[in-house]
Order: C-alpha cells, then structure tokens, then sequence
C-alpha cells in the first residue's frame, strides 16, 4: 500500500531529544526551584531527571506526557506557582529552546513533497512550541498540519489527533503513516490503522519501537530511501 502522507512526531524524531532537551530541562527545574536545592531535588525525583549527569532517564514523564501532565506531577512540589502558571512556563520556554535536528529537515521535506507526500507533525508538546520550533529550523511551511495536545483533537497514545490529520488532508489511515521515537507515537499509529515507523534519535531503543513498527529506521533521513525500497 502507498504512503501518501506521513505524520511525524517532533521531540525524539524531528529534532534529537536529548542534544535539545537535556539542558532544557535541568535549566526548567533551576528556574522553578527559585534556589531551594530541596526542591531542585524533588522535582528532579519527580521528572526521572538525573542532576549530576544532567540527563533525562529513560523513563522520565518528559519524553512522551503533555505539559498539563508534567504540570499536575510537579504542581505539588512548587506550590507557589499554579498549575496553569506551571504549564505555561513550560510552553513559553520550550518554545525557545535550543533545538538540534534529528536530520537534515529541509533536504527531507523536499524530497518527500517532490514524491507527493503530505506531511504534518503531531505533538504531546503545545501547539505554540511546536509551530515555534518548526519555525525556527525553517521548515514550519513544509507541513500541512501541526497539532500539539491543546489543539483540540486529544493527545497520543490516543489515535483521535492522528485521525485528525488524515482528515484534515483527505487521506486514508491505511495510507498515511506515524513516525515517532517513542511506543506512545507506534501505539498511536497503529490504532488509528496507520503505518508506522520508528526511530532512534529519542530515548527508547529498536527492541522497544520494533514490535510497533513497520520498520525502524536510524533518523527521518532514512524515510526517503525507505519509501522508495
């Protein structure tokens, strides 16, 4: 069956997740401890982040959750701020975050709109950050469709916001495909009967993403060559 669209993940599969998100976020908690070294710990505990490697772990709630998730597991542990402060700081600064492409996007976008693929990105992140960061690569115009968690369709591993965009573009599930980093992304994609592909510039490991995954693939560079085989 032809892929006529691809719905890309963005933290982990357009942009390298840990070279982007790593200092980001031992930068996030220093911000939200306001110098209280108890609480740099305690937030560290609660988003599985390891302080003396600065690394995320493996199984950190950063990697998949939306910042309304990440803001409810941390609420607790800053209570001068409210959740919707929390979630808001989390979306403006991420927005500005450094970001270190999984591949060369340009080069990829061209080559597969030359094809006639429809791309979009859907996210966990907010819209704002995602259009934001889409932007500031350059690529933002390459794709049809971008959703974060807050744009009304729902989030992953739920299949709704991946339905969405095969509506939006007027393909069917069967002929699009999901590519992630993470078993949220394939778990997604294969509900919503779509293919899927992962790869490997998030934080989860080929034996993870393989059982999901049509195929798993070093980084969305290797998609051009994949559609064509």
């Amino acid at each position: 069956m032809p892929v006529d669209a691809l719905l890309f993940d963005k933290d982990g599969t357009l942009f390298d997740f840990a070279a982007t998100w790593n200092g980001w976020t031992g930068g996030m908690i220093r911000h939200l401890s306001n110098g209280d070294e108890a609480r740099v710990q305690a937030l560290a505990d609660r988003l599985s982040y390891d302080l003396e490697a600065g690394e995320i772990r493996p199984d950190s709630i950063v990697i998949a959750a939306s910042n309304e998730v990440i803001a409810a597991a941390i609420a607790e542990v800053v209570p001068d701020w409210s959740h919707g402060d929390i979630e808001r700081h989390l979306a403006e600064s991420a927005a500005v975050a450094p970001l270190v492409p999984a591949a060369d996007l340009k080069q990829m976008i061209a080559s597969l709109t030359d094809r006639g693929v429809v791309l979009g990105v859907m996210t966990n992140d907010a819209e704002l950050s995602a259009r934001a960061h889409l932007e500031s690569a350059g690529v933002l115009d390459g794709f049809a469709f971008v959703a974060g968690f807050d744009s009304g369709y729902g989030a992953k591993p739920d299949p709704d916001p991946l339905l969405a965009f095969c509506n939006a573009v007027g393909v069917e599930p069967s002929r699009a495909a999901m590519v992630g980093d993470s078993e949220h992304d394939l778990v997604a994609g294969r509900a919503a009967g779509m293919r899927t592909l992962g790869v490997l510039t998030g934080m989860a490991r080929a034996e993870e993403l393989q059982p999901l995954a049509d195929a798993v693939l070093p980084n969305v560079g290797h998609i051009p060559a994949w559609l064509a085989s």
